[in-house]
Formats: C-alpha cells, structure tokens, sequence
C-alpha cells in the first residue's frame, strides 16, 4: 500500500529508521519517493554526489577492480561480476567492452549519481548508483569482497560534485511508448525486412516508416515475427539452464543496456520471480509481467539472428534473449532449434 510522499528529507530519513528492512526500491514505491530522493537525504551520513555523466564515471570505476553491475527495469534485473574497462564515449551512446561486463550507455538519462556507503552486520557495502531524471535507477555497481577497497577513497574524492543538498527535484516518470504501426507501410517494413545487414539497422527502419519495435511485431508476420505463448520465455530459460548453449541476454532502461554473454546454468523459482543464480551472472525476472513475447529473424551479413523478446503489459521491453554470436555467425544453430520448440501464441492471443 502507498503512503503519502514524505515532504522533506527529515521525514525521509525518519521512515527510512522505521522500515530499514524494506529494499531501497520497495521502500520508495511504497512511499512515493524516488531512489535518488532517498539516497539524497543522506548526503553526508555515508552518501556523497558524484559526477554523473558516464565520461567521468567509467574511467575512475575502473581503479575499482571486480565488481558487480547492475541494470534494471521494472520486471527484470541484470547482475554481473567482473571490471570495467574499454570504455568507448559517444555524445549520444557509450559502451564497455570487457568480456563479462558488456554495456551499452545513453548519457543523456544519466542525470545524478552517488556514492554510497552502508554500514551492515558483515561490515561496510559500497557502491555508486547512477539515476535518471525521474530518480529512477539507470545503472549499479556494487563492490564486493575481492575489489579493490583501497582505491575507494580516491574514486569518490574525483568524482564528488561537491553537492551538499539531501533533496533532489525529479520529474514524472516517462510511461512506455505505446505499440505504434503504420499498417499502409507493412509491406514496404517486409520488403525492408528482407534486405537488412545488421540488426542494428532495425531501429532506424522502424523509425524510417513511423513505426516501433513491438507495433511492427505484431503485425509483420512470419517469416520474420511469430507471436509465442507467454510462458515462452520460462521455457526457453528452462531449456538453456545447463545445456552449455551460449546466449547474449539484455536486460535495460532508456539510460542502459547491459549484457550477458555465455551460458546458463542454475535456474531458482521463487514465486512470480525466475532467477539465474550462476556464481558470476544472476538474473530476477517477473514472470507474471510478461504480457507478450516474440520470436524474431533478422538477416545479417553473416547468417540469420533470431531473438526471443519479452514486454509487459504497457508495452516495455523487458529483455532479449539471442543466440551467441561469434566472428563467423550471428546466431548458434542450437539456440535457433530451441526457439523453433517454444510455444506458440494461442489464436485468441495473437494481436
């Protein structure tokens, strides 16, 4: 049950005492506030500003040793251990490049940032969290045990801001762009389809005739888009865990995108939640948010690239699963097979 908003960080941290079992996000949602809210009214009891934008995080993130990355969207969350480096700048996308932490960045949603530390039973938690405008959690990084704490100190002192303020002005959350399609260009969006060489060239056609990814989904039809059962991605995880098939799985928002690539190993229901729970990749997925989800080919230059993806019910992309691509193919004929299996959507389903 929401509460009414708390009208100052005094009443912030006043609520926060009286729930501090409650996880950062769990506590806001119920309260109202954002995540960035929270964490600015303890601005200098264990929080401190730091830079935000993703040209001076990434490069003193780095001195930070293995960590784990977090990105997540309202269904899912994406964690992976490993370092940061390779960092690539762009005006309007940025990426690491590591071959475990794999990310693509859109700085323009990187708005404010923290460092954190939290003291525990097990002793101090660090971490810097990076938000949005909305206060919503664009991406994590979490220290663990094998980082490299000394260099910590340093880290904050380069990026600290400065800022001194525990209140922070947000704006309201951005809903998902509702399924947009322009049904006297499908035949142009097919024609197209076919001719594509990269699948990063699907966007810019979407946009070319005034579509987006889920409106030209449901309506392109085979062979390129089959609707699957909802259940399907359930299915595919279930058929992926343990059977060494590789997959590259993204997990975003609108200010990250982040990646595994690799295989899965130990599945863990619990509840609505489907979890991976490998040593160095863990993944939370809502089952019971998923509303649709497809199976879509896209011809590339080196073979077809065939995806399995989730949205709910306002039209969000939760995540992608695609076949590992290696130097000779965009997609493993193991992971094409296993997509062949998955459920169908029932006729009633099809939109």
């Amino acid at each position: 049950m929401a509460h009414a908003p708390p009208s100052s960080a005094d009443d912030i941290r006043a609520l926060r005492a009286a729930h501090n079992s409650l996880r950062a996000r769990d506590f806001c949602d119920s309260h109202d506030i954002a995540e960035a809210q929270l964490l600015a009214a303890f601005v200098g009891q264990g929080v401190t500003a730091v830079s935000a934008h993703p040209d001076a995080l990434m490069p003193q993130i780095a001195h930070l040793g293995e960590v784990m990355a977090l990105t997540r969207n309202a269904s899912c969350v994406h964690e992976r251990i490993g370092t940061y480096g390779n960092y690539k700048s762009g005006p309007h996308a940025a990426m690491i490049l590591q071959p475990e932490i794999d990310l693509r960045l859109f700085p323009s949603h990187w708005v404010s940032a923290f460092a954190v530390e939290t003291e525990t039973e097990s002793g101090v938690k660090r971490s810097i969290q990076i938000f949005d405008a909305a206060g919503d959690a664009v991406h994590k990084i979490h220290l663990r045990d094998t980082s490299n704490h000394a260099a910590w100190s340093d880290v904050v002192a380069q990026l600290a801001t400065g800022d001194q303020s525990d209140t922070r002005d947000v704006s309201p959350r951005k809903p998902a762009e509702a399924p947009r399609v322009n049904l006297d260009k499908i035949a142009l969006l097919r024609s197209e389809w076919a001719k594509m060489t990269d699948t990063h060239q699907f966007l810019r056609l979407t946009s070319k005739l005034k579509m987006n990814r889920l409106g030209a989904y449901r309506h392109v039809g085979a062979p390129f888009v089959a609707a699957l059962d909802v259940g399907a991605v359930d299915a595919a995880l279930q058929a992926l865990a343990g059977s060494g098939t590789e997959v590259m799985l993204f997990v975003g928002n609108r200010g990250c995108i982040q990646i595994h690539g690799g295989p899965i190993d130990r599945l863990k229901a619990m509840g609505p939640w489907q979890n991976v729970m490998d040593p160095r990749f863990n993944l939370h997925l809502r089952l019971d948010h998923i509303a649709e989800v497809y199976a879509a080919t896209k011809p590339t230059q080196r073979g077809p690239a065939t995806s399995v993806e989730a949205f709910d019910a306002d039209g969000g992309l939760i995540l992608q699963i695609f076949g590992r691509k290696t130097e000779d193919l965009d997609s493993r004929p193991a992971w094409d097979t296993l997509v062949a299996a998955l459920p169908r959507a029932k006729e009633k389903e099809t939109l």
